[in-house]
């Protein structure tokens, strides 16, 4: 009896125990996104902790963000994001001096070398880093420790062929260094190396790629800690509405990658500006805009924007006007279509085109009062057969009457 009733009690301790225990855990559990991993420091000190850690409170908005352009337009070369074929026949680039042959090994993916007429050999440089979304191409990265370089082999989707990359020479060329200014356009984040004088050392460990909600919201790393600490309040902290911003500083958001170069660096580096700041602070491009200038399409869709009578008639229209960043909305001309009535639709509007040329538009506005335009900064050498370069056509965003352009 006496063994019988110490098991007991014995029993009872154990329970006692084990329940004090689960309820001090719950209280004081700390989950993954309670303490999320830090990916990255930006220079102010703050912690990018990635977009997965948006999944348990976004995941609508995380799983439509994840099949953008933006958010697939850099990553790690790997047969998943590498677009370009490595079969035989299809993986080589043969210029007039020099043949190219991209080989796949080990799950490791390299650009070989050969100059004709000469004894040269080349080793074998490695794709370590994809630039670009596939959408319209690719160009690859590769590293020299902490030094990258782009490789002179690009992927061309119009063609679905290895490329000549965009200013090289159909010679062999040593890899040029992929800067900051470049990876700006490509990745949340990239940490320079303190002794990046040439522009292209950086933290191999702390490099975010593709454009995620931390490059237009704010580093997450406080708001994730508070809102799993505070999980009623619903007001979100330390994150960016973009709403909430002005109309300079919402255009901000964008014109840091969409409106030229900007190659005058005025303080910090290429990823020191955040969202709510004055971009203007930190860089300029290198020539004011003049009146006449003709913008070109892929380096300055802000710059066109602003010169365009919708944009100069409205006090709200921007980017997001017509875009929803956080879904893919390529191709869906009859989205943007609606944007454009949406606003016109109390306008009686006068159309120049014939009754004919406006039935075979079907309303379709963009294609011609945005049409697809060639890009005068991103062209590409197919072959050594080419004698002229392929443009990237690319949709202008200066919104205006083109009476003699080729609807698209």
């Amino acid at each position: 009896m006496l063994l019988k009733n110490f098991f007991k009690k014995l029993g009872f301790i154990i329970v006692a125990i084990t329940v004090a225990s689960v309820i001090y855990y719950c209280k004081n559990k700390k989950s993954e996104f309670y303490s999320p991993i830090i990916l990255a420091t930006h220079t102010n000190g703050e912690h990018f902790v990635g977009s997965d850690t948006c999944v348990q409170c976004h995941l609508d908005i995380y799983t439509t963000h994840v099949e953008t352009a933006h958010f697939n337009t850099s990553g790690i070369a790997n047969s998943n994001n590498i677009k370009g074929s490595f079969l035989e026949h299809s993986n080589v680039l043969d210029l007039d001096q020099v043949l190219f042959t991209m080989e796949a090994k080990n799950n490791l993916f390299y650009q070989n070398t050969r100059i004709k007429n000469r004894s040269t050999e080349i080793a074998p440089e490695k794709l370590d880093v994809v630039i670009g979304s596939g959408v319209r191409g690719q160009s690859y990265g590769t590293w020299k420790e902490s030094a990258l370089f782009q490789l002179q082999t690009s992927y061309y989707t119009p063609s679905n062929s290895w490329v000549l990359s965009p200013g090289y020479p159909n010679y062999y060329d040593d890899p040029r260094p992929l800067r900051d200014a470049c990876l700006k356009c490509h990745t949340t984040f990239a940490k320079g190396l303190d002794e990046n004088t040439s522009g292209n050392l950086f933290n191999r460990d702390q490099i975010i790629y593709g454009i995620d909600c931390e490059r237009c919201h704010n580093t997450a790393a406080k708001h994730v800690a508070f809102h799993n600490e505070n999980p009623d309040v619903k007001e979100a902290q330390f994150m960016i509405d973009i709403q909430s911003l002005s109309r300079q500083q919402r255009l901000d958001v964008c014109a840091q990658c969409h409106s030229g170069k900007r190659e005058l660096i005025l303080k910090g580096d290429s990823f020191s500006f955040v969202t709510g700041e004055k971009l203007s602070d930190y860089s300029r491009n290198a020539r004011p805009l003049s009146k006449d200038e003709i913008l070109d399409v892929h380096g300055n869709q802000y710059g066109l924007l602003i010169e365009s009578e919708c944009f100069k008639k409205s006090e709200h229209l921007d980017c997001n006007t017509c875009h929803n960043s956080h879904s893919n909305e390529r191709g869906k001309s009859e989205i943007f279509n609606l944007k454009c009535i949406a606003c016109h639709i109390n306008e009686k509007l006068d159309c120049n085109a014939s009754d004919a040329e406006i039935g075979k538009m079907n309303n379709n506005c963009i294609a011609c009062h945005m049409p697809l335009n060639a890009s005068n900064s991103m062209t590409v050498q197919l072959s050594e057969k080419d004698s002229e370069e392929t443009s990237f056509y690319i949709r202008t965003h200066l919104i205006d009457i083109y009476p003699n352009v080729k609807k698209q």
